[in-house]
């Protein structure tokens, strides 16, 4: 029996043409400095090259490819990004601080989200007047509510 998606950890996107695939896509909800975006499906896999074999040398090489999957959990995986640019968060600890509430955020909302590619960016600063720290508990918070209520209503 295959794990319910709660079960399943969030995966993190690393390759630059998730990226790039999402945020060309509109945001499925936005928030006063947040946006979120999704995909269906499953992220970029880049062919590498085996070093020093020609093709057709390989035992592998003449074996047919299924694009079936093995079993469901490959329709219920989810991967998760954060884009949180310099221009809108000018300090590393702003930044690093954001980027720890976008993937604490998805990790607690994963049960309830499809499965596919998820990014969340900001999309614009926090006043710094109402938040002087770079690293206070109150911008803590504040990101913390926005995006919970950013990730429900991505859900419908």
């Amino acid at each position: 029996m295959a794990p319910s998606p709660a079960a399943l950890p969030l995966r993190n996107l690393v390759h630059k043409a998730d990226f790039e695939r999402l945020l060309a896509l509109p945001a499925r909800s936005r928030s006063a400095h947040f946006a979120c975006h999704h995909a269906p499906g499953r992220p970029f896999v880049p062919r590498r090259p085996v070093a020093g074999v020609a093709d057709g040398e390989l035992s592998t090489d003449r074996t047919p490819l299924s694009t079936a999957p093995v079993d469901d959990l490959a329709h219920a995986a989810q991967w998760g990004g954060c884009v949180v640019p310099k221009r809108h968060a000018r300090r590393a600890v702003t930044r690093s601080l954001l980027k720890r509430q976008i993937r604490a955020a998805l990790d607690r909302h994963a049960g309830a989200l499809p499965g596919g590619l998820w990014l969340v960016r900001l999309k614009a600063p926090f006043v710094t007047a109402q938040f002087p720290a770079a690293a206070s508990g109150a911008l803590s918070d504040a990101a913390r509510a926005e995006l919970d209520t950013l990730l429900k209503r991505a859900r419908a």
